[in-house]
């Protein structure tokens, strides 16, 4: 309840710091946390790939449609763009020092879960790029599960597509990455019309 010029009202008055109800303060270091939970997941999974599979047969896991095969890939996803292993280096560092700059304004908990799963995903294969032979920014990523007739790929990978879905349901669902909503913002500039 608030009280203006000596009036009570009902309705609400603006939250803290005069966020929305959507504002999500942890934002920020929830999209954070779960970037390096997802780096660390992903490269013990590598560690463990390389250790377990190198120079061995493929693993079936369900006949030959998911099987653990360790290959080095050079490219982007698909295998894509082989032979520009230092420009992806330089595009995904790009990348990944975009999003940490941008994660300071990302309220919105939609928004940290999709744009964390993307930093990670990111972030997880350019550590095999600075970090992997043949040497710095020309590292071959660690792949090792194959489905079908769909590329090999790794832990970072996975979570990447994830985000990018996780982020197109927020854009669909009309939310902003402060956590506000289309339909909010809506309201809120016909009561400010209208007043």
């Amino acid at each position: 309840m608030t009280e203006t010029n000596g009036t009570r009202s009902d309705a609400p008055g603006p939250a803290p710091d005069g966020a929305h109800p959507g504002f999500f303060r942890a934002g920020p270091v929830l999209m954070l946390a779960v970037a390096a939970v997802i780096v660390l997941v992903d490269q013990i999974a590598k560690v463990v790939a390389v250790a377990t599979l190198e120079g061995g047969r493929p693993v079936r896991i369900i006949g030959d449609s998911v099987r653990l095969v360790l290959l080095r890939n050079p490219g982007a996803a698909f295998s894509m763009g082989t032979e520009s292993t230092v420009v992806l280096s330089l595009v995904a560092t790009a990348v990944v020092l975009g999003l940490l700059w941008f994660s300071r304004r990302v309220h919105s908990r939609w928004w940290a879960w999709g744009l964390g799963l993307i930093l990670g995903g990111a972030a997880g294969n350019l550590v095999d790029r600075y970090f992997r032979a043949p040497g710095i920014l020309q590292g071959h990523v660690v792949d090792y599960v194959s489905v079908g007739w769909w590329p090999v790929f790794n832990v970072a990978d996975s979570c990447l597509v994830a985000g990018v879905i996780v982020v197109a349901v927020a854009v669909l669902r009309g939310m902003d990455i402060d956590g506000s909503r289309e339909q909010d913002r809506d309201h809120a500039d016909r009561d400010h019309a209208d007043g």
